[in-house]
């Protein structure tokens, strides 16, 4: 694909731009800022990537996988306002998980140890991490702000902080897990996956493209139960202050 054919394609913003300011929406600015965003930091990456499969070197590639977690984390964290110490146990989660995922690949010789491969399913297993965390901590807020009376009432009969928040912690996982498990249901009959179009797209035969999906399907599954598990176990004290009352969060921060 040239440059002069991939720029037809912001016909298709442009439409949004006109919808947008044609219904009243407000939103041309946003996604005008979005694609400028988008585009360059697609092109860096794409250079970037280049240069680090070319080089094939070890300090690189832990660098772009660090940098992937820190920005999923800060990007996650931002759902946590009101809860100290947010960022440390989201980028302690996404990192537990990365390593698991990628010692099982490595480990059982799933995938090459090359960085065209652990750079692509590390930022997939990454970006869903961070989607499954901001899930979670949006729920686990709008649950404890939900059952505030059940959960006073649970401590003051002598409840421990984790006991009083058991279901609570227990309603935020599964809701955390719903896009996963939707996404496993409907996979190859609604949806054609990124990884797999890609490749068809780039004459790899169907069945070995679905190989890859299903390891992606079954990691990303994985990834995400842990995720939020791990989240519910770092983060559930950061709703009680210093005498365990129950913090103010407001629906929706």
């Amino acid at each position: 694909m040239t440059m002069l054919s991939l720029s037809f394609t912001l016909l298709f913003i442009l439409a949004t731009m006109l919808i947008s300011f044609w219904q009243k929406l407000g939103l041309e600015k946003e996604i005008a800022i979005g694609t400028i965003r988008s585009t360059l930091q697609l092109l860096f990456i794409g250079y970037v990537l280049h240069y680090i499969f070319q080089s094939q070197h070890v300090v690189y590639l832990m660098l772009i996988i660090t940098l992937m977690i820190s920005v999923a984390s800060w990007n996650a964290a931002k759902r946590g306002g009101g809860m100290p110490g947010i960022l440390w146990r989201i980028a302690l989660s996404i990192m537990t998980v990365e390593i698991l995922m990628m010692g099982m690949l490595l480990g059982l010789h799933l995938i090459e140890a090359t960085p065209q491969y652990i750079i692509p399913l590390s930022g997939m297993t990454i970006g869903n991490a961070m989607i499954v965390s901001g899930l979670f901590i949006t729920q686990l807020k709008r649950e404890v702000l939900a059952s505030k009376g059940e959960i006073e009432a649970l401590l003051s009969l002598g409840a421990s902080a984790g006991q009083a928040l058991q279901d609570v912690r227990k309603r935020a996982v599964k809701f955390s897990m719903i896009p996963t498990i939707d996404g496993m249901k409907t996979v190859g009959l609604v949806q054609l996956p990124g990884m797999m179009t890609g490749m068809i797209v780039a004459g790899a035969e169907p069945v070995e493209a679905v190989r890859y999906q299903i390891l992606i399907v079954f990691s990303f599954t994985g990834s995400a139960a842990i995720t939020s598990i791990l989240l519910s176990v770092l983060i559930y004290k950061l709703v009680f202050s210093e005498q365990l009352q129950l913090k103010v969060f407001h629906d929706g921060r």
